[in-house]
């Protein structure tokens, strides 16, 4: 009998203890760290962005119309001016981003050239094959390589030329910065117009919006 009482009081105490156990197992899970960062510290995706820069410079300035322009009949050598224009592209993954541009150059060589304006617009392709992270472990850093190429007119029509196209590409560096959709960036780029044979360089930099 008391034998029998010891094994019945065992038996209780681990039912007693199993419950608890199975109450624990059986509890909800716990619901997202309210410390847990609700947005990404850096955006990508579809953007727009303002670009402007000085110099730009073309090395070569040919007359296409001397009978039109009879002043500049040997072309104006070297011409030198800004450029501004806007972009919208999407980035494909953190490191690839392809855009669309137009762009505005207005350029001015010798004397008896005197000024001209190149309104480009095309297509534009960046790899970024350089990253830091920050303190967060977030990439904001990058230094990218980039081509473009597009369409060019030319005014006033018949100096420079009329239509021509572009080719152009070169490196520069791009900054995300803390406020999330806003970036900075820098390029040092060559360019060349193809129907003038004028090649040239340009130093831009910008600002893009990523919604």
């Amino acid at each position: 009998m008391r034998t029998t009482t010891i094994r019945l009081a065992l038996l209780a105490a681990l039912a007693a203890a199993a419950v608890p156990a199975r109450a624990q197992d059986a509890a909800p899970a716990t619901g997202p760290d309210p410390r847990a960062a609700k947005f990404k510290d850096v955006e990508r995706g579809l953007f727009i962005g303002l670009e402007a820069g000085w110099p730009v410079v073309l090395t070569r300035t040919p007359t296409k119309d001397p009978v039109k322009f009879p002043y500049a009949p040997g072309g104006g050598g070297t011409a030198t001016g800004l450029g501004i224009g806007l972009q919208l592209g999407y980035d494909v993954t953190s490191r690839l981003a392809l855009s669309l541009f137009a762009d505005g150059y207005f350029e001015k060589a010798g004397t008896d050239y005197g000024a001209f304006d190149l309104m480009v617009a095309g297509a534009d392709a960046r790899w970024a094959f350089y990253g830091l992270k920050d303190a967060n472990g977030w990439e904001r850093f990058f230094v990218y390589v980039h081509g473009r190429g597009g369409y060019v007119l030319t005014h006033p029509a018949g100096l420079f030329g009329t239509t021509d196209s572009l080719v152009g590409g070169g490196v520069g560096v791009e900054y995300f910065a803390q406020l999330r959709h806003f970036s900075w960036w820098a390029q040092l780029d060559g360019l060349y117009l193809l129907s003038a044979a004028s090649p040239g360089g340009a130093l831009l930099t910008g600002v893009r919006y990523t919604f």
